[in-house]
């Protein structure tokens, strides 16, 4: 399926249909996630606090799979010259910069009346504020450079170099003393939390994930769209 997606007219054709219909999914699944976040019970620890988790939990692993997308992006463009691997990674540069922005800025809200502070130097949010650093070098580097070949090229050898950071994300609260909780659903003995917060979480999850799906096809259309009217433009002019 890969290798039909590559060539640019059929990725068109599946994404014209498959854009919307993965849109109206995630708008469904976050609606009910929302729906579930604020009929939860409060926890007896946290209070109403407990509902940024919702939005803030769903956020960070976008920000980690968004990053993940854009380093096999660049690995298919840098290695294997995929037509539609550059303009897949340019895509995926701002929405992941989007969700990890959004994954700070809830942890800070989640941060001020849990731990009395809007931010530590804490090793998960210190390496998460990196990744974010990394999205914007990745968007940067694409613009700097005027040659879009030499840009895709330099700004994939960072993406694949920021690679290391993932591991780091999510081992930092094993591999150091932190103020941030370990993990409590992806973990050996299962999941710690009550099912009543799973099932919202889930959803935002998965929401999170199709919204993403759906804006990426939307993106990379437009950048296919750009390619070909640039080439139009230069066929014009002689």
């Amino acid at each position: 399926m890969f290798q039909a997606l590559a060539n640019p007219q059929r990725f068109m054709d599946f994404s014209r249909w498959a854009a919307p219909l993965v849109g109206i999914i995630a708008v469904i699944l976050i609606a009910m996630g929302l729906w579930l976040t604020f009929s939860v019970p409060e926890d007896y620890q946290q209070g109403d606090t407990v509902r940024i988790m919702f939005i803030h939990v769903p956020a960070a692993y976008m920000a980690m799979f968004c990053y993940a997308c854009l380093g096999g992006a660049s690995f298919m463009g840098l290695v294997f010259r995929h037509s539609l691997a550059d303009a897949a990674g340019r895509a995926c540069a701002p929405l992941g910069a989007g969700f990890t922005f959004l994954a700070l800025v809830t942890g800070s809200l989640w941060g001020r009346p849990m731990w009395g502070t809007w931010w530590v130097w804490d090793a998960r949010m210190t390496s998460v504020l990196v990744l974010l650093l990394l999205y914007i070098g990745y968007m940067a580097l694409q613009a700097a450079i005027d040659d879009e070949v030499k840009a895709a090229r330099a700004a994939s050898i960072l993406a694949l170099v920021g690679l290391i950071n993932l591991p780091i994300i999510k081992f930092s609260v094993d591999w150091w003393n932190t103020l941030h909780q370990p993990a409590s659903i992806f973990r050996a003995g299962g999941p710690t939390m009550p099912a009543a917060y799973l099932w919202p979480l889930a959803l935002m999850a998965f929401g999170y994930m199709a919204l993403f799906g759906s804006l990426w096809m939307v993106r990379v259309r437009s950048e296919v769209w750009r390619k070909r009217a640039n080439g139009l433009a230069l066929q014009a002019a002689g």
